[in-house]
């Protein structure tokens, strides 16, 4: 049954944005939780082995999370997002730039825009990604995002069956 669930993944240079539409047999709330709150994000926001570490979040208009990628050998990349829009259960947009463990960005950043909707207990992510500079966004494909984030979503989609029952 999750073989049919929708995923894209379009890189869009003219923009400098990254398109990703994900498909999750869940409903809403529960996706929603999920990328909002700190203790779930933690579970599934790196891809395997890598893990997310949250030094600290504060979910709302003007706060920030502040987290870091950490590798198995306990190799750490920090990164900060940045809240400036948040529309409950619908919408949240952030500024997300790389960053030191003395949380200093890594200017340019991207601002990332994701949409949530429902249709008949599936929730769809849209979610947008458009760059500041096209460099940037060059060395975060380089980097391996496209096969990273598809990794990370996927391990989402295997957990959220797990936190339903939580």
């Amino acid at each position: 049954m999750k073989n049919n669930l929708l995923f894209d993944f379009i890189v869009d240079k003219t923009t400098k944005t990254v398109f990703v539409n994900r498909e999750f047999a869940a409903e809403r709330s529960l996706v929603w939780d999920a990328f909002t709150k700190q203790e779930l994000l933690d579970q599934w926001w790196a891809p395997k082995p890598w893990r997310s570490k949250t030094k600290y979040m504060d979910f709302k208009v003007g706060g920030k999370r502040f987290y870091a990628m950490v590798s198995p050998e306990g190799e750490e990349h920090w990164s900060l997002q940045q809240y400036t829009v948040i529309i409950p259960q619908t919408n949240f947009q952030m500024l997300n730039t790389f960053a030191d463990k003395e949380e200093n960005p890594e200017l340019p950043g991207s601002d990332w825009n994701l949409d949530f909707s429902e249709i008949d207990g599936k929730t769809t992510v849209k979610i947008s990604i458009k760059n500041d500079s096209l460099e940037r966004m060059e060395k975060m494909i380089e980097m391996g995002f496209k096969e990273g984030f598809t990794m990370t979503l996927n391990y989402l989609d295997e957990l959220l069956p797990q936190m339903k029952t939580q």
